[in-house]
This record gives C-alpha cells, structure tokens and sequence, in this order.
C-alpha cells in the first residue's frame, strides 16, 4: 500500500467531517484533490472505503478498520517528531516506561534518579498505568519497558525480577482493628478507607475487587500519596492500604497499627517485561540492568 500521511489525515477528516468537500478543506486540499486520494487508496486496497450518500459519506467496514490503523500510525508519526526533534537540542535517547502505582512510588525514585545523572542526555517519558494495560502496551510496542505485578500473564515478553513487597492494611493505633493480626480485603468493606486518587493504577485494582466482592468501597478522602494516606489514618480518618515499605517507614514517626492481609494478591512480586531486551537502544538495555541489579536473577523468562 502507497498511502501517505497525507491521505490518512485526509481519509479521518473526511469521516469525522461527514463528507469529502468538508474534510478537505480541514486538511487544506482542493475537493478534486481529495476524491482524486480517497479513489486511489480505494483502488490500491481494491474495496470501497465510504458509502457516498445524498447526505454525506459514511465509512465501510474496510473504511473503519483504515480509520482505527490511521489513528494509530499518525500517533506515531507525531510521537516520532516530537521525539526527534529533541535530538537537535541534544538529546540522545528516549525510553517510554510504564510501571504500576507501587513500583513508581516506592521504587523506582531511586534508580531512576541515579541513571539519569549519569546518562544527561538520555529522557525517560514515565507513566502510571495498571498491569495488564502495560503488558499490552509492552506487547504492541507502545513502551519499551513495563514494570508490572509478578501475577500478570507476559507470555512473549522477556521477564526480569524487579522487587518484592507486600500490599498491608493500616489504621489508626486507637481503630477497632487495632488488635487485629490478620484479616481478608472482604472482611474491610464495612470501615471507611483513606485511598489514592482515582486516576491511580491501585486504586482502580481496589476498586474493581471490591466491585467484584459486590460492594463498594467507602472511600472518605482520596491523595495523591501513600505518605499522605499514613498521614490521615493516623487521624482516624479511615483505614488504608499501602505498600509495606511505605508503612515501615511512616510506622517510625506516627502512630499507625499494621495488619498483614490474607489475600494473594497482597503479595507483590514485581517485574520487568520488554519484548526483546536485545532489540532496545544500548541505553534502555543500561536500565533494565541498572533496575534488575538489586535483584537476585537477571535471567530472562517467558
């Protein structure tokens, strides 16, 4: 096929426009011009791409399989200029990484920082997201690393170990759980919670097992912190769940009792998936081996 830039910018305006004479004056093109492209992409694929109508156009079937790959490529493109045109103020690489809310928050500050300050010229576009949407976004080459749970299916994708750590419940050291060792998310759904922005990856898991329990979560107030969760509960605001990590360390200046939840998906093993660490750029392979060092094995699975 022989489209061009030109012709699928054209071909979703059209569409969006409702008809040719209007879609080619968004993309500036004379309406001769226009019907002239959309027949040939026509004529290249060898099937109608509209339905002309008194009305407008509408698209075919084939049309709106073209206008779903159109959206994609010129995503692309424009991701691509963007990126290149960093090159001429001196960057030399760009890494996209997706990661879940607690690799980002409690993780990967660190090493992040520490490769940054020594790779100056080399970006990373960091982004929160929910496991299974980064294994996708991993697989059709949307990211070129994913940090996600270690229960997530990454068939295809080469696996390396990141961290381990635990999802725990607190509360306030005078809450009606505070003698409580142990205890199963459903057995939470009565108290009021203190979460984590909607917009959050966990708080979005959360949320679904409770929906899926059949009850919803109370939530009273919602941060943009695991710290500041720790924070209100000490308050008796409500309870929350956070990473260990995080609870050891606030437990140290606030008076916060800690429960260990019974459920396995508490437990988080969390990993990096790539499709082919061989095919990134030198320096994204640099990270991947700058995260996975703390890490007993670097081999990788799947």
């Amino acid at each position: 096929m022989r489209f061009d830039l030109t012709d699928l910018k054209l071909f979703l305006n059209v569409v969006e426009a409702g008809s040719i004479t209007a879609g080619a004056e968004r993309v500036h093109l004379a309406v001769a011009a226009a019907s002239t492209r959309i027949r040939n992409m026509e004529l290249e694929l060898g099937t109608p791409l509209l339905h002309r109508e008194r009305q407008g156009v509408q698209p075919t079937p084939a049309g709106r399989t073209l206008i779903h790959h159109a959206r994609l490529l010129l995503q692309q493109a424009e991701r691509m200029r963007g990126e290149l045109g960093e090159y001429a103020d001196g960057l030399k690489g760009h890494v996209r990484l997706l990661s879940n809310t607690n690799a980002l928050t409690e993780f990967l500050p660190e090493p992040l920082s520490a490769f940054l300050s020594s790779h100056p010229h080399v970006n990373i576009d960091l982004e929160e997201r929910l496991s299974d949407e980064i294994v996708a976004a991993v697989c059709d080459g949307k990211a070129d690393i994913g940090i996600v749970a270690g229960t997530e299916d990454v068939s295809g994708l080469e696996v390396y170990p990141f961290r381990v750590d635990h999802f725990v419940l607190v509360t306030a050291a005078t809450h009606r759980l505070k003698d409580t060792k142990r205890i199963a998310f459903a057995d939470l759904l009565e108290f009021d919670f203190v979460g984590l922005d909607r917009s959050s990856s966990l708080q979005r898991f959360l949320s679904d097992k409770s929906d899926r329990i059949g009850r919803r979560l109370k939530l009273r107030v919602q941060l943009r912190s695991f710290d500041a969760i720790c924070r209100l509960v000490e308050c008796n605001v409500g309870i929350g769940i956070v990473p260990e990590t995080t609870a050891d360390r606030n437990s140290r200046t606030l008076s916060l009792h800690r429960i260990q939840l019974t459920d396995d998906w508490a437990v988080r093993n969390l990993t990096i998936c790539v499709r082919r660490l061989a095919d990134l750029p030198a320096y994204a392979q640099e990270l991947v081996r700058d995260l996975t060092a703390p890490a007993t094995s670097k081999a990788p699975a799947g």
